[in-house]
C-alpha cells in the first residue's frame, strides 16, 4: 500500500473511532456539533492531503438524469398516496422549523458529500480505501440510532437493521459509487431531495414504516442502475447528450400530475376526492368507487334534502344521502341514511361535522385502496 494511502486509511480508522465513542461510549456529537465536527475533519483533509477540485465532464447532465429520476419516483409515490392516504406535514418553514430541522440537514449533507468526494478522490481507486470511505459513512448515519436502538429483543434488533442499517447501507453504496463517477454535486442533489421534502411539501403520502424502510432501502440501488446505462453508455460511446427544451417536459407533466393528485386528495382545497369503503350507499354509489366531495364552506343553509353529504363521524368520513334538515336556536342538524341501509343514522349532524357535498363519482377506481386499507 501507498503511504498515502496509508495515511488516509488511519486518518479514516480516526474518525471512525470518533463516531464509534459516540455511538456506545458518551454523546459527544448532536446535530449542530456534527455539523462542526464534519468542518473541522474538511480543514484537517486539507492540510493533510490537499482538497481536490471537481472537474467530472458530465456532471450536468447526471443532475438532469437524477431531476427526472426523481420527478418520476414522486410521481408514483404520490399515485401510491391515493391508496396509502396522505399526511398532512407540520409547517417547518418557520424560524425555528428551518433551525431545527432543515439548516442541519442541509449542511450535514453539503459538508459530508464533499468530504466523501475527498476522500474517495484521493483513494485513487483503491477498493479498500473506497469500500472503508463507504462503511465510515455508513457508520457517521447510524451513530445517533444506535444509540437508541433496543438491542435485547429479536424485535428491537429486526427494527434497527430493516428501518436504520440496511437503508444507510444501500444509500451509502450508491453515494459512494456515483461520487466516484461523477463528483459531489448529483449525489448532494439527490439527497437534498430525498431528505427535505418531508419539511417543504405540506402533503406527503403516508405509508407504515415497513414501506419506508423498503421505499430507502430500494430507491438507491434503482437510481444507481439507471445511472450506470448513462456511464455505460458514455464510457462506451464518448458522447455528449445535448439536453433540449423538450426534454424539460419529462419533468414539467409528472410535476402537473402531482399537483392534480395532491389537490384532489390533501382536503385542503375546495374538492377533495376519497375512495368508498362500504356499499351503504349502492346502487347509487359502489363499494371501491372514488366520489369527489365539494367542500361547502359553512353555506349550511344551501344544503337540501336528497343531496349526497360527506360527513365525520368519530374520525371516519361517511357519504349518506341527506334526508331531514332541522334549525334550532340559528344552528342546522342534518339527518341521514344510506340509500342501501334499512334504516336512518341513529344521530344528528352538527355543522362542524359536515365536510361537503358529493355530486361527482368515478367507479371502480378505489378499489385498491379499499383492499388495502382491509388487509
Amino acid at each position: 500500500m501507498r503511504r498515502g494511502h496509508k495515511k488516509l486509511l488511519i486518518f479514516e480508522i480516526i474518525v471512525f473511532s470518533i463516531f464509534f465513542i459516540n455511538s456506545f461510549v458518551s454523546s459527544i456529537l448532536g446535530s449542530y456539533k456534527t455539523i462542526v465536527f464534519l468542518l473541522i475533519l474538511v480543514g484537517a483533509f486539507k492540510l493533510l492531503f490537499g482538497l481536490e477540485k471537481d472537474r467530472h465532464r458530465y456532471t450536468k447532465d447526471i443532475i438532469f438524469e437524477i431531476l427526472i429520476f426523481m420527478t418520476i419516483f414522486f410521481v408514483l409515490f404520490y399515485f401510491l398516496g391515493i391508496f396509502i392516504t396522505f399526511a398532512r406535514i407540520e409547517n417547518y418553514l418557520t424560524s425555528y422549523g428551518i433551525k431545527t430541522f432543515i439548516l442541519p440537514v442541509v449542511l450535514t449533507i453539503l459538508i459530508k458529500e464533499y468530504l466523501r468526494y475527498q476522500m474517495v478522490s484521493k483513494s485513487d481507486g483503491s477498493k479498500l480505501l473506497i469500500c472503508t470511505t463507504c462503511a465510515l459513512f455508513i457508520f457517521l448515519d447510524i451513530t445517533d440510532p444506535i444509540r437508541y436502538a433496543d438491542f435485547k429483543t429479536s424485535y428491537g434488533i429486526f427494527m434497527f437493521l430493516a428501518m436504520t442499517l440496511f437503508p444507510s447501507i444501500s444509500t451509502n453504496i450508491v453515494c459512494t459509487y456515483i461520487t466516484k463517477k461523477t463528483g459531489y454535486k448529483p449525489i448532494i442533489l439527490y439527497l437534498l431531495i430525498i431528505e427535505l421534502y418531508q419539511y417543504i411539501i405540506p402533503i406527503i403520502p403516508n405509508p407504515d414504516k415497513y414501506l419506508t424502510s423498503v421505499i430507502k432501502l430500494v430507491l438507491p440501488v434503482v437510481l444507481v442502475f439507471r445511472l450506470a446505462k448513462f456511464f455505460k453508455i458514455e464510457d462506451d460511446e464518448d458522447v455528449e447528450r445535448d439536453y433540449n427544451k423538450k426534454n424539460y417536459w419529462f419533468i414539467v407533466i409528472p410535476a402537473v400530475f402531482i399537483v392534480v393528485i395532491v389537490y384532489f386528495t390533501s382536503g385542503y382545497f375546495k374538492y377533495h376526492a376519497i375512495a368508498i369503503a362500504s356499499g351503504s350507499m349502492e346502487p347509487k354509489i359502489y363499494k371501491g368507487d372514488v366520489v369527489v366531495i365539494e367542500k361547502i364552506n359553512d353555506r349550511f343553509d344551501e344544503l337540501e334534502v336528497g343531496q349526497v353529504i360527506a360527513y365525520r363521524y368519530e374520525g371516519i368520513m361517511i357519504v349518506h344521502r341527506l334526508i331531514k334538515i332541522e334549525k334550532v336556536n340559528d344552528e342546522y342538524y342534518f339527518y341521514t341514511k344510506g340509500d342501501n341501509n334499512a334504516t336512518e343514522d341513529n344521530y344528528a349532524i352538527r355543522e362542524e361535522m359536515i365536510y361537503g357535498t358529493v355530486n361527482v363519482k368515478i367507479p371502480f377506481i378505489g378499489i385498491p385502496t379499499v383492499w388495502l386499507n382491509e388487509l
